[in-house]
């Protein structure tokens, strides 16, 4: 192991956004199987990492209401380790990871599963493990499904249970994002007896078009549900929906609307009642960390 570099610091962990969400089909076992495009935005997370000599991982800060052996960034240095450590010749320290947590948890943004494959991306550089892109995705479908695409690294058209991924062109355009102040659970959501799961399949070209004719495309299936549970969530859907299309991102609670350029997003954020956090972020067309992998 190469002990050039020594610590990785502001390794950044951005949040996503589903465009659409579509319930296309249940597995035998009960994985949901959907289509869906993860926008990659410009607000995030961040993470810091720095190299230990006695073997240990440990997370160096407190977030709220997640143990440290819970935490997917702990759980992603682990399997990396193991994983690592397998290979002939190779053997990997500890780390300390320090995390600035922006994304609230339940809030459909990806969070956690952002923060663990940047750990996975940052690690496989301080470690000089050597694993590919290809590679690290896999790993990363070990902790979640929402894991690959954030090392995957661009914007893309998912389907599967959504590790399935296709790069995609989206607009170049500005979200607000508001948080409702409520916390989701993905597998009740999922889980909800009205819930539609027989959406028909699109091909990803229908998106495209789609998207380029009108700045939006299809809808997100779990929304209606969500939003029947949640009275803050269907309050910010209504109130932001007169900017333009307002839709819940993955299984909630965050709500977004998209704009044509800053000023028309600072407009709105300027508006947004003072009872919501909301912020304002650009779309990215890559995830800040992709140069650090190969394919």
């Amino acid at each position: 192991m190469s002990l050039s570099v020594v610590e990785l610091r502001n390794c950044p962990a951005p949040a996503k956004l589903n465009l659409f969400l579509h319930i296309v089909g249940r597995r035998a076992d009960g994985y949901h199987m959907l289509q869906t495009v993860f926008q990659l935005i410009e607000y995030g997370d961040m993470l810091h990492f720095a190299l230990r000599d006695d073997g240990k991982i440990l997370r160096t800060t407190d977030v709220p209401g997640v143990a440290p052996d819970e935490d997917l960034t702990v759980r992603a240095a682990m399997l990396l380790r193991a994983a690592a450590n397998e290979r002939e010749g190779t053997k990997v320290c500890g780390v300390d990871i320090a995390i600035e947590k922006r994304l609230p948890m339940g809030g459909g943004l990806g969070g956690g599963s952002s923060d663990a494959a940047t750990t996975l991306i940052a690690l496989n550089r301080l470690w000089d493990a050597g694993f590919s892109r290809a590679e690290l995705m896999a790993l990363g479908l070990q902790l979640g499904a929402d894991v690959p695409v954030f090392i995957f690294g661009q914007n893309a058209f998912a389907e599967g249970i959504g590790e399935v991924l296709t790069p995609v062109e989206t607009p170049d355009c500005w979200y607000v994002v508001i948080e409702p102040g409520v916390v989701v659970s993905t597998s009740a959501a999922f889980r909800a007896p009205d819930l539609t799961r027989n959406t028909k399949p699109v091909r990803i070209t229908d998106f495209s078009e789609g998207i380029a004719a009108s700045g939006c495309f299809g809808r997100n299936d779990l929304q209606p549900v969500v939003a029947r549970h949640f009275e803050p969530i269907a309050a910010a859907l209504k109130w932001l929906a007169q900017y333009g299309e307002a839709r819940m991102t993955g299984s909630g609670a965050c709500v977004f609307c998209a704009f044509p350029d800053e000023q028309s997003a600072e407009k709105a954020l300027r508006n947004v009642p003072q009872h919501w956090k909301a912020w304002k972020a650009r779309a990215l067309a890559r995830h800040p960390m992709h140069a650090l992998l190969t394919t």
